[in-house]
């Protein structure tokens, strides 16, 4: 399927998403957001696709924020459905069950801050900037930027970056684990592939509840955790991929897994 805001692409296995509006530093608008979801759909769906990177065309931004020319004369009767628009795709990264990363490449602001927490991991170029500069317009973080930010850093940090707008470079990123790891630009995208190809290595089943465990846990309390655990590790347990992963250890060979 071709689109006009974002390249799709399969290599090896992995689903390269290159969001592609250089012209407005790669903005979500409303058609950009519906052809992000239909990759990731399309991705979920594609057994051979078994992780995902996230990017940016260009070099100056991954996703510069949502397109401010779409909601200016948004109204109290539309702007719910504007923001659970983009959070349903957050919610669609973070749960298809396949593991991603995105590969940031210059700006991540705003709405695209908010894309970079949904993923699975976060590679960032050492020119990267994120920053949730909403307040300044008069509004505040929509795509699951209040949530997810607060989450993986704490009340007090997250309260900081969104009241006062202050970016953040790489390595204060890479500091208070918003990345986990910082490259040079000319190695994005090289070192993204090279973290993919090392999940691609993994049992795709055990990624898969492995994500839905943590996922899970996090938003719950620590006995309930340990009950999904549990009960995921009761399915692998008893799954194709785990014995053909405990024959191949101890015939000292790679294992051949296939996802049961």
């Amino acid at each position: 399927m071709s689109y006009d805001n974002v390249i799709y692409e399969v290599k090896d296995n992995v689903g390269v998403l290159t969001i592609n509006r250089p012209k407005m530093l790669n903005a979500l608008n409303g058609q950009t957001i519906d052809e992000i979801r239909s990759v990731l759909s399309e991705a979920k769906d594609d057994k051979q696709v078994r992780a995902i990177i996230v990017t940016g065309s260009g070099e100056k931004a991954f996703v510069a924020g949502a397109d401010i020319t779409e909601f200016v004369d948004i109204g109290i009767d539309q702007g719910f459905d504007f923001s659970r628009n983009g959070q349903k795709m957050g919610r669609d990264l973070e749960w298809m069950g396949k593991p991603s990363i995105a590969a940031v490449n210059g700006m991540a602001l705003g709405g695209g801050m908010e894309l970079a927490l949904s993923c699975t991991f976060r590679i960032l170029s050492e020119n990267a900037q994120l920053g949730l500069p909403e307040a300044g317009l008069g509004v505040i973080p929509g795509y699951g930027g209040t949530q997810r930010l607060t989450r993986m850093i704490g009340k007090s940090r997250a309260l900081w970056t969104i009241l006062t707008g202050d970016m953040i470079n790489a390595q204060d990123a890479l500091q208070m684990g918003l990345a986990n790891v910082v490259v040079k630009p000319e190695d994005l995208m090289e070192h993204a592939f090279k973290v993919a190809k090392k999940l691609l290595k993994k049992a795709p089943l055990a990624v898969k509840l492995a994500i839905m465990a943590v996922n899970h846990g996090a938003e719950t309390d620590l006995e309930s955790g340990l009950v999904y655990e549990a009960a995921f590790a009761n399915v692998l347990l008893n799954s194709e991929d785990k014995r053909e992963g405990i024959n191949a250890f101890m015939e000292k060979r790679k294992p051949n897994f296939t996802g049961k």
